[in-house]
């Protein structure tokens, strides 16, 4: 894998991580806000892009405003998920341009999003979890979910992979994917209970590679590590996995991270969109 996988870039004086490869691929946009470059404030200063938070939704829209200015995407065709630590995946259609922006969202449940339509940005949600991306230049397909433990568990990258099969006969030696900022494993202590989820459906490689065990029973796991073997499982190839070397949680003052904030935080954003 590269694990050297995203570049800090800033524009207009907003920062944001990109993926060099998903960048030459050509066929898309994409990017992956931090907490600077907004309007928000307070926990939630200043880029913030969750209304669930308390911020005001004109806030929220202005700031993602700004975000598809930089990443020239159209902000009135922004597709937002539903998260709820699901491995659902919506196929995101023409009709769905809009839903969680300006209008309503008529879904729930939804972890995962993927579309083959043009300038549609997809959009997920983080503040620790895993932002996956999936791009297929040759079938002009994106997929893009997010994992925190239990999603990853139940390998919502393979799943979203499946998914992209299922619907678009894409083929995972076509895909490339990338495994965005998230908690590393240093940071991020897990009880028995979430070692033992691992244990009960991993093998035991997999386990030996993304577990570390402590003397008082508790667990340092590897969210990235773990995505990464996940994508590899579904039949994407080592060299098109890309891992982002950023911690939500070690960079406060750049990211919005629940476990620093102990909860007083807002949500970072990840973008995906075919051109």
């Amino acid at each position: 894998y590269d694990r050297m996988g995203m570049e800090y870039k800033e524009k207009e004086g907003i920062p944001y991580f990109s993926f060099p490869h998903l960048e030459a691929c050509g066929v898309v946009k994409q990017g992956f806000s931090t907490r600077l470059g907004g309007v928000s404030t307070g926990d939630l200063s200043t880029m913030n892009f969750g209304v669930a938070r308390g911020d005001a939704p004109e806030t929220v829209q202005e700031n993602f405003r700004r975000m598809m200015g930089v990443l020239d995407m159209p902000a009135e065709r922004l597709v937002l998920s539903k998260q709820t630590h699901t491995t659902n995946v919506r196929v995101v259609s023409e009709e769905d341009a809009g839903k969680g922006y300006d209008r309503e969202r008529d879904y729930d449940d939804v972890d995962g999003l993927i579309t083959n339509v043009a300038n549609l940005p997809l959009v997920t949600f983080y503040a620790d979890c895993v932002p996956l991306y999936f791009v297929d230049p040759v079938k002009k397909v994106i997929g893009l979910s997010h994992a925190g433990w239990r999603g990853t568990v139940a390998k919502m990258a393979l799943k979203t992979v499946e998914k992209m099969q299922e619907v678009y006969g894409c083929e995972s030696k076509d895909l490339l994917a990338g495994v965005g900022p998230c908690i590393c494993q240093d940071c991020y202590e897990v009880g028995a209970e979430v070692a033992e989820a691992f244990f009960a459906g991993w093998t035991e490689a997999e386990c030996d590679a993304i577990l570390i065990a402590k003397p008082d029973g508790k667990f340092q796991l590897d969210l990235k590590l773990a995505n990464a073997i996940c994508m590899e499982a579904a039949g994407i190839l080592p060299e098109n996995i890309a891992i982002a070397d950023v911690c939500t949680c070690c960079n406060p003052e750049l990211l919005f991270s629940h476990r620093a904030s102990k909860g007083h935080r807002g949500n970072l954003a990840a973008f995906l969109c075919l051109k």
